[in-house]
């Protein structure tokens, strides 16, 4: 499966997708009642102008195959984004959001994406990877619970699903609290 990174001209594509995978939650978290633009575009927005983006690290994965709705999605399958965090003072990673649309789930895109975003995060010499998330996915591509490694999520309540994805460095990983991008702690959803 091909991974590239994003090309200016794939961002409003890339909202679409983003907005379609997670459509199903913000109805969930609005009581039902769709039609709301989900959380995670707003987030998605904010960040693009943030100074925690990292262009080289918005990655893509083109639509393989044709389906009725890939021209509302750009023919974009999938997208995810490391932006930009720390833990105390050391630069370090955030990954997420990790979209991929509905007519493409369930086809290795989102693991193909993960890869490609550690691996790529891996090569420019980050230290840790942290991201919120399901322990029951992420554990495949390494992510272990944070405080196992002394790095405390930016809400306790996150509990297990605060996770770090450690790379082997000659000096051991930051310890101490980890501070997302600011977008992460201004969208509300609301």
């Amino acid at each position: 499966m091909l991974i590239r990174r994003e090309n200016p001209g794939d961002a409003e594509a890339v909202r679409a997708v983003v907005a379609a995978a997670f459509a199903p939650y913000e109805a969930a978290r609005n009581s039902g009642h769709p039609g709301g633009l989900p959380m995670e575009v707003t987030l998605l927005d904010a960040l693009r102008t943030d100074s925690g983006w990292l262009p080289e690290l918005s990655l893509v994965a083109p639509a393989t195959a044709p389906t009725m709705s890939t021209a509302s999605h750009g023919g974009i399958a999938g997208h995810v984004v490391c932006t930009r965090a720390h833990v105390g003072s050391v630069p370090v990673l955030g990954l997420g959001p990790l979209s991929v649309h509905p007519d493409h789930q369930r086809r290795g895109v989102g693991s193909a994406l993960v890869h490609a975003a550690l691996g790529a995060a891996e090569a420019l010499g980050a230290p840790l990877v942290g991201l919120v998330g399901s322990p029951a996915y992420y554990s495949r591509f390494g992510f272990e619970p944070a405080e196992a490694y002394g790095v405390t999520a930016p809400d306790p309540a996150w509990g297990e699903f605060f996770q770090v994805r450690v790379f082997e460095r000659p000096v051991p990983p930051p310890r101490g609290p980890f501070v997302y991008a600011k977008p992460f702690s201004t969208i509300d959803g609301g």
